[in-house]
């Protein structure tokens, strides 16, 4: 795998003066994927990590017997806030900016801060077809491909998206499948999620409904915590659509923690669900969980990592425990599930236990870490495809 991305493009909005990056680390098929994110203090080396991630998660989830093939791997940053009433515009300018690239060879959806209706609905108003219109000339069938994922984007379980919900219940099984390898009982365990957005929310409904106790969820202004389980339908029902939790709708028993305390809360699984490198070398000290699903991009530092697996605890990286939400788009719009919630479920649940288990394996066979085994899987994956495509 190469180690220098394909393409950089640093961009500065000529309004705000912020800055905005896109990074295509690789193409396949002459076409790469990956989502935009937009906080402030996003940076080009961030978005860097995260576009070879996402080359990782696209050959880690290869299946040669499938219709979906996997892409190259891209992603796009803009360093703003998005509560700034001025955020959408500078999402549009960014977007007009990278048009030529969206048109060819990027294909994206939300990441952190975006919502993808505000994508969409950017994409419409410049004159685009689709965030995803790079693909379509590998579609065998264009009309139906499209018209079976704005299907799917219509279903709704429980209040939420079948979009949100595929990338949460991919975390959740990610989860479980873990605490099953460590011969820990989700019923008996403990669970904190760091971020109730789209991923933090949704992972939190499939880990409580699964049997394991949620006890803590943060947002931006502090952590909800309740040692008995937090009822997690009552916080989705009172949150924003950045998710933030209204704090006049909590349960008795709920207590408020400030934001960084969200690692005292006592768990054996952390999963961080809201922004990069919040677990460092100097907080992974107070960690004493048993397992950490990386629900987030790039949450915990290589050196953090290598700390806590020092102390045997087990990181479920990023590209393996998040991949859900991208594999599901494209086994959509290639038809390798139907616009129905059911089977989009069932098929990831069967992908990501599949693929958990055998990460623990290749790690306890060889002595390596799981990141190191989710590695050694994809690469040869890349490889795979490299040999088939060119």
């Amino acid at each position: 795998m190469t180690e220098q991305a394909l393409l950089e493009v640093a961009w500065t909005d000529p309004v705000t003066g912020c800055r905005g990056y896109l990074v295509i680390d690789r193409l396949v098929r002459g076409v790469a994927s990956g989502g935009l994110r937009m906080r402030r203090g996003c940076t080009l080396f961030e978005v860097r990590g995260l576009a070879r991630g996402m080359t990782l998660k696209e050959g880690l989830n290869y299946d040669p017997d499938g219709r979906y093939v996997p892409l190259g791997g891209a992603k796009g940053g803009i360093d703003f806030d998005p509560y700034d009433e001025r955020a959408r515009d500078v999402v549009a300018r960014y977007l007009h900016a990278m048009r030529p690239l969206i048109e060819q060879y990027w294909t994206m959806g939300e990441d952190l801060g975006l919502r993808q209706d505000v994508i969409d609905g950017v994409i419409a108003e410049i004159g685009l077809l689709s965030p995803v219109q790079a693909v379509y000339p590998l579609l065998e069938d264009r009309e139906a491909a499209t018209a079976r994922l704005a299907e799917a984007f219509r279903i709704e379980v429980g209040g939420l998206g079948l979009d949100e919900l595929v990338g949460g219940l991919g975390v959740a099984q990610a989860t479980l499948t873990g605490l099953e390898m460590l011969g820990l009982d989700k019923n008996e365990n403990r669970a904190v999620v760091q971020g109730f957005g789209a991923m933090g929310g949704a992972t939190a409904r499939f880990l409580a409904d699964a049997g394991l106790r949620v006890v803590g969820v943060s947002d931006v202004r502090g952590v909800v915590v309740n040692p008995a389980g937090l009822d997690i339908e009552n916080l989705l029902r009172h949150r924003d659509r950045f998710g933030g939790i209204d704090r006049d709708n909590l349960k008795p028993g709920d207590e408020l923690l400030p934001p960084e305390a969200w690692l005292d809360v006592p768990a054996e699984v952390l999963v961080p669900a809201a922004i990069s490198y919040c677990v460092d070398s100097d907080n992974q000290a107070k960690i004493d969980a048993k397992l950490i699903v990386e629900a987030a991009n790039l949450p915990v530092t290589p050196d953090a990592e290598e700390l806590l697996d020092a102390r045997g605890i087990r990181v479920v990286p990023d590209f393996v425990a998040n991949s859900a939400t991208n594999s599901w788009w494209w086994w959509t719009l290639f038809g390798d599930v139907g616009a129905d919630a059911g089977e989009a479920f069932d098929k990831v649940r069967a992908r990501m236990s599949g693929l958990v288990t055998r990460i623990f394996e290749v790690a306890t066979l060889d002595g390596l870490s799981l990141r190191d085994a989710a590695l050694r899987l994809s690469e040869r994956n890349l490889e795979a495809i490299q040999a088939r495509f060119g």
